[in-house]
């Protein structure tokens, strides 16, 4: 078989090997982490925790962390908050001209940038760190084992250690990054998200072999469903438009060069998953002002901790198409594209080079990236839908939304970066020639 072959090239190839294998013993790290409680905090009180995140915001929350939200981890806060901290530095540099400026100084502004963003997620975390122990502490009362919350060694040790958990996660994805398959933060969601998938299928057949009258040919249904859901997000997160490209001819002592006609391609979702983690970030900045424990009498903060709600969702949806217009400007400059295009000749035909190639390059971007938008957060909303229809609330989450989502663009950037290794050393790659998989960049392998 086909694939066999493949994982057997992969093998041969020393330098990928050693990547995929740092990669999972960095994965193994995290996952174990994952259940190492804070001192002082017996586990087998944590069952009222368990029961907060088995709903609503919180269970996303917990999701991302990996199940550390739930098991009162020192990887609980999770890598959220260096993704908040991201948000915040990126909108900085489009506003701030100090920010500007070193995002024009080339990888020593990068650096710099990096510094910055760590350290607002330190102090993120040092502010969110309290108000996990508080919400930890009420949960504990309820099994009865409160926990001293106040200015002691408890909870300035506890937050401390919370604080250089995340760090320490964040670390991990930064050295997944560097040493790994790459794409180390958004690899550590993933993890996360896909340790949550057995326990969710296990516990939505059980539902379903309760229910009276066909509950097993309802859950089939379901997996058809997930799995052209699943489909269709390969195809948004794939989807391309090519502008054809004209290059004059140019004839330099006796060769030709030139003359050739190739395609742009421009992704319909060129942000990728990105808008996905930025927008559920944002959503969860209630819980972080509020604390984790929000008041049952503030309908505001409820109907914002509802991920089922309809003010939840329409927020949610929102937020994801600004999120794709705003990282596509970032990652997609017109100007330098028709600038990169006249300096080789080359143009788009009926088209002028220069301001007019830009203005239509960028035209062209803004009809394809409205709809790819707009189909990004109905499939982000998916799992409200399926919650209608009595799907459980941990197998929902994979029927569409940020899960979905984030598994079909880092699992596919992942074998792109893989087969790229593979065609650079002259094995085949996954698929028969003349079919790529496309990564996060929207190239393809070759």
């Amino acid at each position: 078989m086909k694939f066999i072959e493949t994982c057997k090239n992969i093998w041969k190839i020393e330098d990928l090997r050693t990547r995929l294998l740092t990669t999972a013993l960095f994965v193994l790290i995290y996952r174990f982490g994952s259940f190492v409680v804070l001192p002082g905090i017996d586990p087998t009180a944590l069952s009222a925790l368990h029961n907060q995140t088995a709903g609503g915001l919180m269970a996303l929350l917990d999701m991302f962390s990996g199940g550390a939200f739930s098991n009162a981890s020192i990887f609980a806060l999770g890598i959220m908050p260096y993704i908040s901290a991201s948000i915040v530095i990126q909108l900085l540099s489009i506003a701030v001209p100090y920010f500007q400026k070193m995002q024009k100084e080339g990888e020593s502004g990068r650096q710099k940038m990096n510094q910055i963003t760590r350290y607002l997620t330190v102090a993120i975390l040092l502010f969110q760190g309290p108000s996990y122990l508080v919400n930890l502490s009420v949960q504990m009362a309820q099994a009865g084992q409160p926990l001293a919350i106040g200015f002691n060694w408890f909870t300035i040790s506890s937050t401390i250690l919370l604080t250089a958990g995340s760090m320490f996660v964040m670390w991990l994805g930064e050295r997944i990054t560097d040493r790994g398959v790459g794409n180390g933060i958004s690899f550590i969601i993933l993890i996360g998200i896909i340790a949550r998938l057995p326990g969710a299928i296990v516990q939505e057949f059980g539902s379903r072999l309760n229910d009276a009258g066909g509950g097993l040919i309802v859950f089939l249904l379901e997996i058809v469903i997930l799995l052209l859901v699943f489909a269709f997000a390969i195809m948004l997160v794939q989807g391309t438009r090519r502008i054809p490209v004209q290059y004059a001819k140019r004839i330099q002592g006796n060769k030709q060069y030139g003359g050739v006609r190739q395609y742009i391609p421009l992704k319909v979702n060129a942000a990728n998953v990105m808008p996905i983690i930025f927008a559920q970030a944002i959503m969860f900045i209630p819980i972080a002002i509020v604390g984790f424990r929000a008041s049952e009498s503030n309908a505001f903060v409820q109907a914002f901790m509802d991920n089922n709600g309809f003010w939840y969702n329409f927020v949610f949806a929102l937020l994801i198409i600004a999120f794709t217009y705003f990282y596509t400007a970032i990652i997609i400059n017109p100007v330098q594209m028709a600038e990169n295009l006249k300096l080789n000749n080359g143009f788009i035909p009926g088209v002028k080079p220069g301001k007019k190639t830009a203005e239509y390059i960028d035209t062209i971007m803004s009809r394809i990236t409205l709809p790819g938008s707009i189909l990004l957060a109905i499939i982000a909303i998916l799992p409200a839908f399926a919650r209608l229809f009595g799907v459980s609330m941990g197998f929902a989450q994979f029927f569409g939304g940020t899960s979905l989502l984030i598994m079909v663009g880092v699992i596919l950037d992942t074998l792109q970066q893989i087969e790229s290794h593979l065609l650079m050393r002259h094995y085949d790659g996954f698929f028969d020639s003349g079919m790529r998989i496309k990564g996060r960049s929207g190239a393809m392998a070759y």
